[in-house]
């Protein structure tokens, strides 16, 4: 059973203030860089980025970052090459932080690099962490049980997302 816990409008609303709370956190900075976790949490970056350019000077680098979920520690690989990112300000983003396994992977990547900032984003944090992660900015908090799933749908013409049993 498909129980929707965000509507397109409650998502473009949390992605807005995301984008302002990204703004507000790089005061200092002329550009950022969004590395969205392939492949939701890339749309997503995609989204927060639309939003950051009409509310801010920012100039945002998108850059798809792919961990392989189920063997995490495989290299994780990124659409730009690390100079592309080195000494900038960067936030991680994903659609869903479930165990953490996913973030703290990409995290770790992330860490071999000098960054100037380091932040992560999420719509929905699930409050069943394995991992010591967190997310600096969230859309929504949830505290759900272990079987249940949350599934975030991003298309060209859809936002949703619903938690199923």
């Amino acid at each position: 059973m498909k129980n929707i816990i965000l509507t397109q409008q409650e998502i473009a609303h949390k992605t807005r203030r995301i984008a302002y709370q990204i703004y507000e956190t790089f005061p200092d900075e002329t550009e950022v860089v969004l590395a969205g976790i392939a492949s939701n949490g890339y749309l997503f970056s995609k989204m927060i980025a639309a939003e950051l350019d009409k509310i801010a000077p920012l100039k945002v680098i998108l850059c798809e970052v792919t961990v392989n979920k189920e063997k995490p520690l495989e290299k994780v690989q990124t659409s730009l090459p690390p100079e592309d990112y080195t000494n900038k300000a960067l936030v991680l983003v994903d659609d869903v932080l479930n165990s953490g396994t996913t973030l703290i992977y990409g995290v770790k990547h992330f860490l071999d690099v000098p960054l100037k900032k380091f932040k992560t984003a999420v719509l929905v944090d699930r409050n069943h962490k394995q991992y010591p992660v967190k997310a600096d900015f969230k859309g929504l908090s949830l505290s759900t049980s272990l079987r249940e799933r949350v599934q975030v749908v991003i298309t060209d013409n859809d936002q949703y997302a619903y938690l199923e049993d």
